[in-house]
């Protein structure tokens, strides 16, 4: 596989039809789509979704980490957990040395059904990717790690101009 190296300009296709463009956005799609529905199936948003991944990684923190983490208020945090904790998702436990602190664990184990439905699409491309040559899942990482950070550069960019515009 060939490496872009960090010299070379990127030189934009001609046609729109490159199999790995449509290969990277198929893919994309059907991972939201598969994410919507099992959201939807347990009556979960898109937030509290990110909320039980992150509390499910970070078990025992507290509501402003969650908070900052997700970029939201602590009024809007505070809902969440709420709503969360009377579904029995989440629980809240008072700290040992402070009563007026909480820590958020899961109620709920993310691996078993019907939790792990929220990650079911991931498993089965971790699993796929685990099969893979070595070399060719390093080149795959940097080739998406390299058009992901220039896509990320130039819609940075234009939202500064646009920006700057309405500024002026």
């Amino acid at each position: 596989m060939h490496r872009v190296e960090e010299e070379e300009p990127v030189t934009p296709r001609i046609d729109d039809s490159s199999p790995l463009m449509e290969a990277l956005t198929a893919y994309s799609r059907e991972r939201e789509a598969a994410a919507a529905k099992a959201r939807k199936q347990l009556g979960v948003n898109e937030l509290d979704a990110k909320a039980l991944a992150i509390v499910g990684a970070r078990p025992g923190m507290r509501p402003s980490e969650l908070a900052a983490t997700l970029g939201v208020t602590s009024a809007g945090i505070t809902t969440m957990v709420e709503r969360l904790v009377r579904r029995g998702i989440l629980r809240r436990e008072a700290d040992d040395s402070d009563r007026r602190v909480n820590h958020i664990h899961l109620a709920v184990d993310l691996e078993k059904e019907p939790w792990s439905q929220l990650a079911r699409f991931d498993d089965a491309c971790r699993r796929i990717i685990g099969s893979l040559d070595a070399q060719i899942e390093r080149d795959l990482a940097d080739f998406l790690t390299k058009t992901t950070a220039a896509a990320t550069e130039e819609v940075e960019r234009v939202d500064a101009e646009a920006d700057a515009s309405a500024a002026a």
